[in-house]
């Protein structure tokens, strides 16, 4: 087996590893420098700081996002309800028109929020710090919502809902 085989079985068996961790599902915005709305779905949001309020999330240095994400100002995180699994998948897919026929508005520093999400986090771009083949985003909390849905979960690369409580 080549090296490379090698690290990439590796690679897969520490992600399989990491999707045992399940995570809530959420679509990161932006506008690029165009000012065309640009976005893509996370499980890697955080909470960082409540003083000063500071969330992060991870992005991959190979995305082709990276620069909307790290030239603007802002940044917003759209926590996604039970029922927004069709959205999730449309913003996980290369290439796809994400925005097309989407109920969106501005928020804070034009960043698109998505109708219909259970909480809205409009950030502006604190820090950066390199995290390996991930860039990690650190935002100041400007504004937030919450609409009290119940979430959309992530786990072992599929979509759950919340069950009964335990």
């Amino acid at each position: 087996m080549s090296q490379t085989t090698t690290e990439n079985s590796a690679a897969l068996a520490l992600r399989q590893a990491l999707g045992e961790y399940a995570t809530g599902v959420a679509i990161v915005t932006a506008r690029d420098a165009a000012g065309d709305p640009v976005g893509l779905t996370i499980n890697s949001f955080a909470a960082v700081s409540l003083e000063p309020p500071l969330v992060l999330w991870s992005l991959g240095r190979q995305s082709q996002l990276i620069e909307p994400f790290t030239l603007r100002s802002h940044w917003a995180i759209n926590v996604l309800g039970v029922d927004q699994k069709p959205l999730a998948e449309r913003f996980s897919q290369p290439g796809a028109a994400r925005f097309a026929g989407l109920e969106w508005k501005l928020g804070a520093g034009g960043t698109p929020l998505l109708a219909g999400c259970s909480a809205w986090f409009e950030c502006r771009s604190e820090t950066r710090h390199d995290g390996g083949d991930h860039l990690l985003l650190i935002g100041r909390v400007e504004h937030y919502e919450r609409a009290s849905r119940p979430p959309l979960l992530f786990h072992g690369s599929r979509y759950f809902t919340l069950g009964e409580p335990a």
